[in-house]
């Protein structure tokens, strides 16, 4: 069954009356019906045939929304398409109420299975990058390369700036933060996420701001909006005191497809510390590092990120000539080559929209 045969229905006959969710230029959405979920699918035009697939996968908070201006940025490189997750952007909630990391890839891998468009080119975000490295360990056969943007992989010492994030999943905690912030703006939220996400917040233009405010403001009318924020967030938690083969560095051991870990310096939820131990776990590894960025590089630096992986394309032979422009030359990863820990290049770039989380 191809990507366009699949089971569809609209979103308005599972989601409540609230505004619509944007769609950028070139961009299409739409709901996809699976087993027990139904997940909504951001995609843009391929701009020729054959390209290879690529699937986004965001992080807690986030939604396809965040990888927007990454895909416009591989367009004629991949046939990009980016998942709301279970409850997040534009999808409803699990039947099973599962927003754990093994239920977030179980719903992408569903997906995938489903479209037979695999094996992908997978990226993954913060949440996103914890169910891209399992759906990378557990089925090999769907992934072609992995690439992983301030991943939440397991840390023994979480940075302060992440707690709060981290007690979002403590039971009770959602609703009274709910009740103790009910005066707040969305533009007040908005800027506390933008606080938290960006290595420079100030670099978002007003338009971006604007639609980002706009976005949280349909996500809050949403019933469960609170709800798949605080069980996403214990499903990080959870994930994270995982031992034994199920253990996501354990996994990240497991993983064969050539991988792209990509950190901030500014990140103040993802430890960048953990860069180093993240090239040592995956086997085939490169790391880019982005002094200036905070937790959403592909949205704060998207060319850099979209250079970083064109040269993974073009030294796996994936990607007939790499097509350098601008910043992409400097994400090359033979510049700085750590045995065994991949390459490390560092530099900058420009920004983009919304928000995302852990």
């Amino acid at each position: 069954m191809s990507s366009t045969e699949l089971p569809s229905v609209t979103a308005a006959s599972v989601l409540p009356k609230v505004a619509p969710v944007r769609v950028g230029e070139g961009e299409r959405l739409r709901s996809v019906g699976l087993s027990g979920v139904t997940l909504s699918v951001r995609s843009r035009r391929p701009a020729r045939e054959g390209l290879p697939s690529a699937l986004y996968v965001h992080g807690l908070g986030g939604s396809s929304q965040n990888w927007s201006t990454l895909m416009r940025e591989l367009d004629g490189v991949v046939d990009s398409e980016a998942v709301d997750l279970p409850g997040f952007g534009d999808s409803p909630p699990p039947d099973d109420g599962n927003y754990s990391v093994t239920g977030h890839a179980r719903a992408v891998i569903r997906y995938l299975d489903a479209a037979e468009r695999g094996p992908v080119h997978l990226f993954g975000n913060s949440l996103g990058g914890a169910v891209a490295t399992r759906v990378s360990a557990v089925r090999p056969d769907l992934v072609r390369t992995l690439t992983l943007v301030s991943p939440a992989l397991p840390e023994l010492r979480v940075q302060r700036t992440a707690m709060p994030t981290a007690l979002l999943g403590v039971p009770g905690v959602a609703g009274l933060f709910t009740r103790l912030t009910k005066e707040w703006t969305a533009e007040q939220r908005v800027r506390g996420v933008l606080g938290l996400c960006y290595g420079d917040p100030g670099r978002v233009s007003p338009e971006a701001f604007q639609l980002a405010v706009e976005e949280l403001e349909r996500r809050l009318e949403l019933p469960y909006f609170w709800d798949a924020m605080a069980r996403s967030a214990r499903g990080v938690v959870n994930a994270y005191t995982l031992g034994g083969q199920h253990g996501l560095w354990r996994q990240a051991e497991r993983v064969l497809a050539p991988t792209l870990l990509i950190y901030g310096g500014r990140d103040q939820l993802v430890g960048y510390r953990m860069a180093r131990k993240a090239a040592r776990s995956f086997p085939d590894s490169r790391l880019l590092s982005l002094p200036e960025a905070g937790h959403v590089a592909m949205m704060e630096y998207p060319e850099v990120v979209a250079g970083a992986f064109r040269e993974l394309l073009a030294d796996k032979g994936e990607f007939g000539g790499a097509g350098e422009s601008g910043t992409a030359g400097a994400a090359r990863g033979a510049d700085a080559v750590a045995p065994g820990a991949g390459s490390d290049t560092t530099t900058g770039g420009d920004v983009a929209a919304t928000g995302a989380g852990s």
